[in-house]
C-alpha cells in the first residue's frame, strides 16, 4: 500500500493508487441541503473531503470519472449531479493574519481574487465557453459578482467549497487573550471585530456569498472549518448554512473507523511476515487505539474514530520499518496549544483543566454549545464550565464521550496524544520555571529506570505542595495529587499512560505500561496508588494537627501515624490485588508497585509493596 501522508489531493492519490478510505457513499447524503457547513478540529481530513468533491462535481473532470470513482461506491451508482458543475475552491487557511484590518481585507480579496483567475483560466484552457470575468483587485467581491454573471451565460452553475472558513479569523481572535509585542488585547479585539462587523471584510463577503446563492448563481456551498465562533458572529450575513457537524451519519465521515484500522494493520503485519501474526495485530491496534482513537462527534451510539492524519503517519512508518515509530505523535501534527493556552487564562479554566486530569478525564454539561461568538470569550459571565467544555470540544481537546442518566452531555479527553497536551499545560502552570520542571522530570525518570520513588515524593513535598498552599486551588485529595504525580511521570514515548484504569471493575491510580516495541529497554513497569489524609483528621494531644507540626514529623514518625499507617496498609492491599490482575493481562511486566500517602499539602511517605 502506498500512504499519501498529509495529501489532500483526491485526484492525485486515487491515480497514484494510494490509500484512502471510501467516504463517497456519503454523497447522497449530502446533496440533501444546498449550503452546509461541516466542523471538526484540524489535520482530520476536512481538505481532502473537499478535494472529493471537487472532483466529483467538476464538470470538467467528466472524462474521469470512472478512472476516480468506478472502483467506489458512489461509482456504481453516482447520483445525477455528478459532474455537472462549474467548481470554485478558496483556502482561507492562505490569508495571512497579520497585519491591520486593511492588510488582512487585502490578503483575502488578493486570494480570492487569485482563485477567480485560476477558475477563467483553468476552463477556458480546458475548452469551455466562458465570458470574460472582470478582475477588480481592489474590491474581490466585485470579481465575485463578475464570476457568477460569467457563469450565468453558461449551462452550469458554480459550487462553491470553502476550506478553513474561519482559519485566519481564528488566529486574530486567539491574538486577543494571547498578546503579542505588536499588539495588545484591545487592538486585537479591534482587529478581529473589524472583521466580522456589518461592514467588515469577512462578514460582507458571505453577504455577497448569501445574495448570489439565493439569486441561484452559487447552486451549491459546502464550508468547513473548526469552530462555529466566527460563522456566529457573522450569521446575519450568512444564516442559510445547515450545520451537519452533529449528524450521526457523518460521524466518521472524516476519521477511520475501528474495523478500517484493523484491516490496513493486518495487510501490514502480512507484508512484514511477523510471526503470530494474530498477536501482533492486536498488539498494533491497542497501540493506536491508546494514542489515536476516542473522537464522537454525535450523540448517538456511534463507534469512535481515529484521527486519519495521525494514522497514516503511523501506518506509513509501520510499513516502512516493521516497527512502530519511535514517537507516536509527529511534531508537525501536534495540536495547537494557544487553545488551551486561552482556557487557562480564564477564571474557571483552570479549574476545568484540573477537573479534566481526574477520574476518567471527562467533565459533565448540559448540551454542547453550537453558537457563541467573540463576546462569550471576552465576557468573563459567559465563561461557564459549558462554555469552556464546548471551546475545547470544537478544537478536539474533547470529545463526545456519552448522555448521562439524567441526559446531560459527557465530555473526555479523547486519547493520549490529547491528554498529553493536558499534563504539559498543568506542568508547566504550576512550574512555571524551566529548571523547577527539569529537576522534577529527573526524579520521576528514578521510578521507572531503578525503581526508586523517594526522590520523586521529596519533589512533590517541597515543590509542588508549596503551590498549593501559596495558591487558592479548591482541591484537597488523592486526585490533586495523582495528578502533581502525573504531570511528572507522564512519559508517552515508553510508556502506554493510564491513569483511574479499569481493572475488573475497579480503578488503580495510575498505571505506566512499557509501550510493546520499548520492552527491550532497562525500565520498568509501574503502578501508583494515592492516598491522602487530611490534616484535621490526625490529632496530636487530643489537638488538630497543624500544618506546622507535619512539617516537623521525622519521616518514622510520619510513617507511624495511625491515619497513615491504616492508608498505606489499604493501598498495599490495592496494588497487590492490581497488580496481579495487571500480570494476567499482560504476562511479561516488570512491574514495580507503590502506595504514596499525602498528609495534607504538607508530607509524603510511600511504601514499596513487594511480591510476597
Amino acid at each position: 500500500m502506498k500512504f499519501a501522508y498529509g495529501s489532500s489531493d483526491f485526484r492525485g492519490m486515487i491515480k497514484e493508487g494510494s490509500f484512502y478510505i471510501d467516504r463517497t457513499d456519503r454523497i447522497p447524503l449530502l446533496e440533501g441541503s444546498k449550503s452546509q457547513l461541516f466542523i471538526r478540529p484540524r489535520r482530520f481530513g476536512k481538505s481532502l473531503l473537499l478535494s472529493m468533491l471537487e472532483n466529483y462535481y467538476d464538470v470538467s473532470k467528466k472524462d474521469e470519472f470512472d478512472q476516480l470513482f468506478g472502483h467506489l461506491a458512489i461509482g456504481k451508482n453516482p447520483t445525477p449531479l455528478r459532474n455537472s458543475y462549474f467548481i470554485l475552491k478558496l483556502d482561507f487557511s492562505c490569508v495571512d493574519p497579520t497585519g491591520t484590518v486593511e492588510q488582512i481585507r487585502q490578503s483575502l480579496f488578493d486570494h480570492i481574487n487569485v482563485m477567480i483567475e485560476g477558475f477563467e483560466t483553468g476552463y477556458k484552457y480546458k475548452g469551455f465557453d466562458i465570458p470574460n470575468i472582470n478582475i477588480n483587485y481592489e474590491n474581490a467581491l466585485f470579481s465575485l459578482q463578475s464570476l457568477a454573471n460569467a457563469a450565468a451565460a453558461t449551462p452550469y452553475p458554480i459550487y462553491l467549497l470553502i476550506d478553513e472558513y474561519d482559519n485566519f479569523a481564528n488566529t486574530v481572535m486567539m491574538g486577543i487573550q494571547i498578546l503579542d509585542r505588536d499588539f495588545g488585547r484591545e487592538n486585537h479585539n479591534q482587529r478581529y471585530q473589524s472583521l466580522v462587523h456589518e461592514q467588515g471584510p469577512l462578514r460582507t463577503f458571505f453577504k455577497t456569498v448569501k445574495a448570489l446563492t439565493t439569486s441561484t448563481m452559487f447552486d451549491r456551498v459546502f464550508i468547513t472549518g473548526v469552530s462555529p465562533v466566527v460563522m456566529s458572529d457573522i450569521t446575519s450575513g450568512y444564516n442559510v448554512a445547515e450545520n451537519i457537524y452533529f449528524e450521526p451519519e457523518f460521524n466518521s465521515l472524516c476519521g477511520f473507523t475501528q474495523s478500517e484500522v484493523e484491516e490496513v494493520i493486518t495487510n501490514i503485519v502480512d507484508s512484514c511476515g511477523f510471526e503470530e501474526k494474530e498477536n501482533k495485530v492486536g498488539e498494533a491496534v491497542e497501540l493506536m487505539r491508546a494514542y489515536y482513537n476516542g473522537y464522537k462527534f454525535c450523540h448517538k451510539k456511534n463507534d469512535y474514530i481515529y484521527n486519519p492524519t495521525l494514522s497514516i503517519y503511523f501506518f506509513k512508518q509501520f510499513q516502512k520499518e516493521c516497527q512502530y515509530p519511535r514517537k507516536m505523535l509527529d511534531s508537525n501534527l501536534a495540536a495547537d496549544e494557544s487553545k488551551l493556552e486561552y482556557i487557562a487564562r480564564l477564571p474557571n479554566g483552570r479549574d476545568l483543566l484540573f477537573t479534566l486530569m481526574e477520574k476518567n478525564q471527562e467533565v459533565v454539561i448540559a448540551e454542547i454549545q453550537d453558537r457563541f461568538g467573540i463576546y462569550d470569550m471576552l465576557n468573563e459571565s459567559s465563561q461557564d464550565y459549558t462554555f469552556l467544555a464546548s471551546f475545547l470540544y470544537y478544537f478536539g481537546v474533547l470529545t463526545i464521550s456519552d448522555d448521562t442518566e439524567t441526559l446531560k452531555t459527557s465530555l473526555k479527553v479523547p486519547n493520549m496524544v490529547m491528554k498529553s497536551l493536558y499534563v504539559d499545560k498543568i506542568c508547566r502552570m504550576l512550574l512555571p520555571v524551566p529548571a523547577e520542571r527539569d529537576e522534577g522530570k529527573w526524579a520521576a525518570e528514578k521510578v521507572y529506570q531503578i525503581g526508586d520513588i523517594a526522590p520523586l515524593c521529596k519533589f512533590v513535598e517541597d515543590k509542588y505542595f508549596k503551590v498549593f498552599a501559596n495558591r487558592d486551588y479548591r482541591w484537597a485529595n488523592e486526585l490533586t495529587v495523582k495528578t502533581a504525580f502525573l504531570t511528572l511521570l507522564y512519559n508517552d514515548l515508553l510508556y502506554i499512560m493510564d491513569s483511574e484504569p479499569e481493572i475488573e471493575r475497579r480503578y488503580a491510580d495510575l498505571t505506566m505500561i512499557i509501550r510493546p516495541d520499548k520492552r527491550h529497554g532497562k525500565i520498568f513497569d509501574v503502578l501508583i496508588e494515592f492516598k491522602f489524609v487530611h490534616l484535621k483528621s490526625v490529632r496530636i494531644k487530643d489537638a488538630q494537627m497543624t500544618g506546622e507540626q507535619a512539617k516537623n514529623l521525622t519521616e518514622e514518625e510520619l510513617g507511624q501515624l495511625p491515619k497513615v499507617v491504616e492508608q498505606l496498609n489499604d493501598g498495599e492491599k490495592q496494588v497487590s490485588e492490581y497488580g496481579r490482575q495487571l500480570e494476567e493481562k499482560y504476562g511479561n511486566l516488570r512491574l514495580h508497585k507503590f502506595v504514596v500517602v499525602s498528609l495534607g499539602f504538607e508530607r509524603v511517605c510511600f511504601k514499596k509493596v513487594l511480591d510476597k
